[in-house]
């Protein structure tokens, strides 16, 4: 039979697709590991375990670390959603234990991942913010429920200035505004019920 590709072109192509699945799997494999990660971070934050939370980030940091220098070297594996998001994740982990230890959320620039990422992360981390005020209600801490309050009006006025079309991002930034105002409603509650701490405003 007369071939029109030549067979050892065939061959260099052949491995290559098989070295970039196996490349591929590998990233998904490893980001399990980063999600699981992060995701017992933001339970040990919850649970007031500062340092377990900070062990579990670096674990984390590790992984994302070495599967950055993976990506790097194959540019096409910047598209493996699993990747994308384990670093979501990590991101919402690393801000909420930024803003339980030092009511600082971190930057991108601090993370090293993508913008888009770290945005989504955000979005996330709404959530668990306000999970805390709940919480931070029933231990009649109530400076802060303000000051979780002040932190997500500041990720919603941010978000607000950003010019997002009809993507994932875009969706799920309209959860920040539905957390802010159940935010808004515990402290509405708060004020209506006269519930007072030694720093209350």
């Amino acid at each position: 039979m007369e071939w029109f590709i030549d067979k050892d072109d065939f061959k260099i192509m052949k491995k290559e697709i098989e070295g970039f699945d196996l490349k591929r799997e590998m990233i998904i494999s490893k980001s399990r590991e980063i999600l699981k990660s992060s995701k017992y971070a933001i339970y040990a934050v919850h649970k007031g375990e500062l340092a377990e939370a900070k062990k579990l980030l670096n674990q984390a940091e590790k992984v994302i670390s070495a599967l950055k220098k993976e990506i790097e070297n194959t540019p096409r594996l910047q598209n493996t959603g699993a990747f994308s998001a384990a670093a979501q994740e990590y991101a919402e982990a690393r801000c909420f234990y930024g803003f339980a230890k030092d009511k600082k959320i971190p930057s991108v620039d601090e993370m090293g991942i993508l913008v888009e990422d770290y945005l989504l992360g955000l979005c996330d981390l709404t959530g668990e913010l306000g999970r805390r005020a709940v919480m931070s209600v029933i231990k009649n801490d109530i400076d802060e429920v303000y000051m979780i309050r002040d932190a997500v009006e500041g990720i919603f006025g941010m978000f607000l200035e950003l010019n997002l079309r009809n993507s994932e991002l875009r969706k799920k930034s309209d959860q920040i505004k539905w957390n802010l105002k159940k935010i808004e409603d515990i402290i509405y509650d708060i004020k209506t019920r006269g519930i007072k701490n030694g720093k209350s405003r």
